[in-house]
């Protein structure tokens, strides 16, 4: 694109941006309508931005040939404002200011400083500023613009400003500006530019301003501006300033109004707000204005703190439209000040170019822009040393005159060292109105700000508090701890302790009406002390908001929900408009919305559902619990059975042990005692530790899997004991409800037995439940209470099995229970919050709100939260940790199990006669009984001879039987039969003997049966000498001969037969 094209482009797309802010406030910026350009000459067109775009001969930027050294001469434009017979001033002043730099300067030995001066009217016209770049500044290849600028318009002023600032940075030459609107300016065509600002800018007023803010200690204020160029920088100029504060001094926005054309109901934003000290950033005109709306609302009074810009004061004309004790910042815009700022614009420009020159390698870089307008050839149409010229400007240090510091500049351009008039709006004895100068506010070396005496607002000599004055307010609550608890004040002086909180009245008024505060203060009917989580989030609002109250309690004693289309309890007090605010643990919910307002919640909840721990009995099988029924089977079924049998085996097998062919076939008397039987007894009784008698296996192999079994079972019981502890234990039982959707408690008739639960009517919950669940809410009617202690206090004596109350309170009852056995089950339903809840439109409403929100913020709700919340017991689901006695409960099982043992003993017993009464004559008549022996010695026993006769003899000469001796008498009466009875086997032995020498043998005779033998050893007659006979058939054949076997079976009947005598 050609440069003459680019520029002309730029100019129109520049004078749409600059004008952008004032058309929108004033319909339009006619730039060009009726401006002159420098030395008066009328604009060559009229046409605002049109200009350049129709029928205009667009210039063009080319680059003039380069001198091949740096000129001797360097030239900067001066652009001052356009005043009749100004130009010998502004020329003198411009002399003098070359004539009074010092001598010193490297660059008078080669380079000679020449200013070109150009005079622009209020609203010059596009065209008439692009012949001046053209024309007048790039002809003589200026080096820098001195831009000098006192207009305060903040419109076409403004605009034009912004215009030619902006198409002089798209040239790239260096401006040094003194804008008395440079606030208006837009900052980020500032940034394009290559500008440095000699005038304070509206960073350094709104630091002046929160300066006397900080020394009053006013901490909250509000922002208003109109619709002025610039607004936005000033609103974001004052949140950057409180930010950098922020560590120093805090300061709170309170609002930031933005006051458009003429419509000033906004400000009825700062009506219902706290805010008291306003900071003003518009045009005087627009502050009349502004300032008139606002003393209607009643915001100018003696209370209200009004400080403004220097696009309020101006020329300080017309101060009686404003109100007596204003403040505001000032500096000086007049002519004589232009004046004597184009001496400093000199100096920095010619330090800079001194800075410039001293650098060699800036040789090749001559500071001329070598530009034309005229059309000549095509190449860049910005003059790219202009940056590098423009960072020497920035970073020069001139030394300011007496009492005053080096000019300075920021990384942005800025002027470092300012100072600022601090002025006041006082009366004169003619009861007129004037600004006054009473202190300055410098930015060297440190910011400083020194005033003298002020007339505040109202004509007073006192600062106002900067604060609302204390208000009073009607309280109601109504009693639910932790929020609010009651406690009667102290009898003597009706005062409320440092730990109970503030004197509350609980009566209704009438009750109240013409009593003596202090008598009435100590009766406890009528007042008593209310402490809690709100009474201290209650005492915080007031410290900050500064106000007073009165409590209240709720005449009904009920929450507040719409009943038969009308509202009772609490939200009938502010619908009837009886108070101003509510104050306890009340939730938000929709209906109430729709006829209170609430204002942030500052407590989260919902409805939950709180149960009692109940102290079960053990079960049954507690025993067995500490494995699972697979373990037990394996255990029972296959580790048991497998060692009883390899033990009984192993030692049947065993050539030390049992021989089955001996046991079964062979007619010798076993010696070792052993059987299936007895071996589970020995296992039983290993596994079980058990200190009994048992018959040990004699085979070495069965001897080592005892061993082995040993082993296990130790390994077994060391596990079993180690969690039998657990099982053991009395169990916590309680009822395990996941939520209101549960269906015991959606469904309590399809339950049987039904489940017992209740909740507070007239409540949130209440009216919630009748809401989304009529079914439980129409069943629990008979089981609700009228407070939520009271339902509490039915859990824990079981006349309820559950309780359904707000989450909150439950968790806070719960972690108070003395004994834990409280505890909440289930999700929460219906998540809500708690709030402050005032009448509707209060005016209290968004100032409760913006503490509320500081309060979370600074973590002061939490820490109240943690307080009043927390207590020893959780209200989740939590073992019993307390060391308390063992119960009966803790073994009763045990007590079981034996009673379980009795029973199958007992069982056992009878099964015992049965066999031996009906069983034991069939199995001993049978050949079986070999193999009962084989699985039970007992049973063996009692189906051989040799096993009647110890039966015999176990019940005839048993101790305490009949036939026991209970006298030496009878026992030698005993002995002496007992030496007959071997005299005569003696004796038939010989007989036997001699029969059979002779040849004689007698028929084979079986041998009597134990009846016949006890027969025979019945008592006989002691006084005479008793002669043994034998009957017949109790001898052998003695003729024939005896076998080994026959001699085994005589041994052994006379084993018997002695046993039984």
């Amino acid at each position: 694109m050609h440069a003459r094209t680019a520029l002309m482009a730029l100019a129109a797309l520049g004078a749409l941006a600059a004008t952008g802010a004032a058309a929108e406030r004033g319909g339009g910026i006619k730039v060009g309508s009726s401006a002159t350009g420098a030395g008066g000459r009328e604009g060559a067109r009229g046409g605002g931005v049109r200009l350049g775009v129709d029928g205009l001969r667009r210039p063009r930027t080319s680059p003039a040939p380069q001198a091949p050294r740096a000129p001797s001469v360097i030239t900067a434009a001066l652009v001052v404002p356009h005043k009749a017979f100004g130009a010998r001033d502004y020329t003198r002043a411009e002399k003098a200011a070359l004539s009074k730099l010092p001598r010193k300067l490297k660059l008078f030995s080669h380079v000679r400083l020449n200013v070109t001066l150009s005079m622009q009217g209020l609203t010059p016209s596009p065209m008439s500023i692009l012949d001046s770049l053209c024309k007048e500044f790039l002809a003589v290849n200026v080096s820098a613009i001195l831009y000098l600028m006192n207009h305060e318009q903040y419109g076409r002023s403004t605009a034009s400003a912004q215009y030619f600032l902006q198409l002089a940075g798209y040239l790239g030459i260096p401006v040094i500006a003194w804008n008395a609107d440079n606030s208006g300016l837009e900052k980020h065509a500032s940034h394009a530019s290559l500008r440095l600002q000699l005038a304070p800018t509206i960073e350094h007023q709104t630091a002046a301003m929160l300066s006397i803010l900080e020394r009053y200690k006013w901490h909250q204020f509000s922002v208003v501006t109109s619709a002025i160029a610039g607004h936005d920088d000033f609103i974001q100029a004052v949140r950057e300033r409180v930010t950098a504060l922020q560590d120093r001094f805090k300061f709170t926005i309170l609002n930031a109004v933005v006051v458009k054309k003429k419509k000033a109901a906004v400000l009825n934003e700062l009506v219902t707000s706290e805010a008291r000290v306003m900071l003003l950033y518009a045009t005087q005109e627009e502050a009349a204005d502004i300032l008139s709306s606002a003393g209607d609302l009643h915001l100018t009074g003696e209370n209200f703190v009004w400080i403004v810009t220097q696009s309020v004061l101006g020329s300080m004309q017309q101060p009686n439209k404003f109100p007596v004790g204003m403040l505001g910042v000032h500096f000086d815009t007049s002519s004589s000040s232009i004046i004597a700022e184009i001496a400093t614009a000199v100096k920095v420009f010619a330090y800079g170019v001194e800075s410039y020159v001293s650098e060699p390698e800036n040789i090749r870089y001559p500071l001329g822009t070598r530009l034309s307008c005229s059309g000549v050839g095509t190449g860049e149409a910005r003059w790219s040393t202009g940056e590098r010229f423009y960072r020497h400007l920035r970073n020069v240090s001139v030394e300011g005159e007496s009492s005053k510091p080096s000019i300075e500049f920021t990384p942005d351009g800025e002027l470092r060292a300012v100072e600022l008039k601090i002025m006041n709006l006082r009366p004169t004895l003619g009861d007129q109105l004037v600004w006054e100068e009473i202190g300055t506010w410098n930015s060297y070396p440190k910011e400083r700000l020194v005033i003298k005496d002020i007339v505040w607002p109202g004509g007073l000599h006192t600062p106002p508090q900067g604060v609302p004055e204390k208000f009073h307010m009607r309280i109601t609550f109504l009693e639910e701890p932790p929020y609010i608890n009651l406690a009667p004040p102290d009898p003597v002086s009706g005062r409320c302790s440092l730990d109970r909180g503030v004197i509350c009245r609980v009566a209704p008024d009438v009750e109240v009406a013409g009593l003596e505060a202090g008598t009435a203060h100590r009766n406890s009917s009528l007042y008593q002390c209310c402490s809690g989580f709100c009474i201290d989030l209650l005492q915080q609002l007031a410290e900050q908001l500064g106000f007073t109250y009165e409590l209240v309690r709720v005449e009904d004693g009920r929450w507040g929900t719409l009943h038969h289309g009308k509202w009772n309890g609490l939200i009938s007090e502010l619908v009837n408009k009886k108070t101003d605010m509510v104050l306890t643990s009340l939730i938000i919910n929709s209906d109430r919305e729709a006829v209170v307002d609430f204002s942030v919640p500052f407590m989260e909840t919902g409805v939950a559902i709180v149960v009692a721990k109940r102290t079960g009995i053990i079960s049954p099988t507690a025993f067995l619990e500490p494995f699972d029924t697979a373990s037990w089977m394996l255990v029972g079924a296959v580790a048991i059975q497998a060692a009883t049998f390899s033990i009984f085996f192993f030692e049947w097998l065993s050539p030390s042990g049992f021989d089955c062919s001996t046991g079964l076939n062979s007619k010798r008397i076993p010696q070792n005692r052993f059987s299936l039987c007895r071996t589970y007894w020995i296992v039983w009784a290993v596994l079980f530790q058990a200190s009994v008698h048992v018959d040990s296996p004699r085979g070495f192999t069965a001897r080592f899997m005892t061993n082995m079994w040993a082993m296990f079972a130790v390994v077994f019981l060391a596990i079993y004991t180690a969690n039998l502890a657990a099982f053991m234990i009395t169990r916590e039982e309680f009822h395990e409800l996941s939520g209101l959707d549960d269906p015991r408690i959606a469904r309590p008739l399809s339950q049987r037995p039904a489940l017992k639960f209740g909740t507070v009517p007239w409540s949130h919950t209440d009216a919630t439940l009748a809401k989304y669940f009529p079914e439980p809410h129409a069943y629990m009617a008979s089981y609700n209470r009228s407070t939520v202690s009271a339902g509490v206090t039915g859990v824990l004596t079981g006349e309820l099995d559950a309780f359904i109350y707000d989450g909150t309170v439950l968790d806070y009852l719960v972690s108070q229970d003395e004994d834990c056995r409280l505890l909440t089950v289930g999700s929460w339903y219906a998540m809500s919050g708690y709030g402050l809840a005032f009448t509707r439109n209060s005016k209290y409403l968004s100032m409760f709100n913006k503490r509320l929100l500081d309060l979370r913020s600074n973590g002061d709700l939490e820490r109240l939260r943690r307080y009043w919340m927390t207590g020893t017991c959780k209200p989740n689901k939590q073992e019993h940790k307390s060391s308390d006695p063992l119960a009966l409960e803790q073994f009763l099982s045990a007590f079981l199990l034996l009673m379980a043992g009795i029973l199958l003993a007992a069982l056992l017993l009878l099964l015992e006669h049965v066999y031996f009464r009906y069983m034991r004559e069939h199995l001993a008549a049978s050949s079986a009984s070999s193999c009962c022996a084989l699985v039970s010695l007992s049973m063996g026993q009692s189906l051989t001879f040799h096993g009647a006769v110890v039966e015999a003899a176990a019940r005839g000469f048993g101790p305490g039987k009949r036939g026991h001796c209970r006298s030496a008498i009878c026992a030698a009466q005993v002995w002496r039969a007992r030496h007959e009875r071997d005299a005569a086997v003696a004796r038939a032995r010989q007989l036997a003997a001699a029969l059979a020498a002779h040849g004689l043998q007698p028929p084979p005779r079986r041998l009597a049966s134990a009846a016949a033998l006890l027969a025979a050893g019945r008592p006989h007659d002691t006084t005479r000498p008793r002669t043994l006979h034998a009957p017949a058939d109790l001898l052998p054949d003695l003729d024939r001969p005896l076998s080994c076997g026959d001699l085994r079976a005589r041994e052994r009947t006379r084993v018997e037969m002695e046993t039984v005598l």
